[in-house]
């Protein structure tokens, strides 16, 4: 089950997102149900946060052992993501960054041009850059032209829980970019979407909302672990074609038998 993904080797293919949860209590056991290796956090919420919250907040995630992986949450032009992911390399520690320029404020969806610009520049410093983006295969295919070398398509609108609204663009990606990383990131609602993400052959699944929003996250975040590991486990397993005709599963041959 373990696969590599920017320069290490991860078992759990499960990222977890810190906002929204009820308490902190409550985010603490839903990272160790999760089984997650790779945590999310916005640096621009550890700074309103004040020193005495962020400096708690990093030192759980150290109890933790998981990865941080830090985003630009915010940013509209690719200068304010630049300059915060810098920001973010400072304060964390951590040259991954997890890249975000929003070009609609309804959608949150990406700007690909500010994206694009922004991803360049980063790699160039030394980041190891995962991009939101969308799941058009052209803004994908100039992202690694930049240097990105993780790609992290929606599945739809950022907190929606929509699901996966186009399944065959992102079939798409997975078969033209068939060495690239991809985490699905953004509109996952339940377990269901994440199986379904997996089976597609996708590498992982970031999730915050349908975990931290649930009624019961500790539960939901347990829940989510084992449907992203059964949607893996499928894909390597090989999932049949589907038939246009019924097929019997036990085929009949000769007369039957008269009594």
């Amino acid at each position: 089950m373990g696969f590599h993904i920017g320069g290490v080797e991860l078992q759990s293919r499960f990222f977890l997102g810190t906002a929204s949860y009820p308490s902190p209590q409550v985010l603490r056991e839903a990272v160790q149900a999760s089984g997650t290796q790779v945590i999310t956090v916005g640096l621009r919420r550890q700074l309103s946060a004040g020193s005495t919250g962020g400096d708690a907040f990093y030192g759980f995630i150290r109890e933790t052992g998981a990865r941080l992986l830090p985003n630009t949450a915010g940013c509209t032009t690719a200068r304010e993501a630049v300059t915060l992911a810098q920001m973010a390399r400072e304060v964390f520690g951590t040259h991954w960054i997890k890249l975000e320029v929003v070009g609609d404020e309804y959608t949150l969806q990406p700007d690909p041009w500010e994206l694009v610009e922004a991803a360049r520049e980063l790699t160039r410093d030394g980041f190891e850059v995962f991009p939101y983006c969308t799941d058009d295969l052209v803004t994908c295919q100039r992202l690694l032209d930049a240097g990105c070398r993780i790609l992290m398509p929606w599945g739809a609108p950022i907190g929606s829980g929509q699901g996966l609204l186009n399944p065959t663009a992102l079939r798409t990606l997975r078969a033209r970019l068939p060495d690239v990383p991809l985490v699905v990131d953004a509109g996952i609602g339940s377990p269901r979407d994440a199986v379904q993400a997996m089976e597609l052959g996708f590498d992982a699944v970031l999730v915050n909302s349908a975990v931290a929003l649930a009624h019961d996250p500790v539960t939901m975040a347990r829940a989510f672990k084992l449907g992203i590991e059964s949607g893996r486990l499928a894909w390597e397993a090989g999932i049949m074609a589907k038939q246009e005709m019924a097929v019997a599963t036990t085929p009949v041959t000769g007369r039957p038998f008269v009594l």
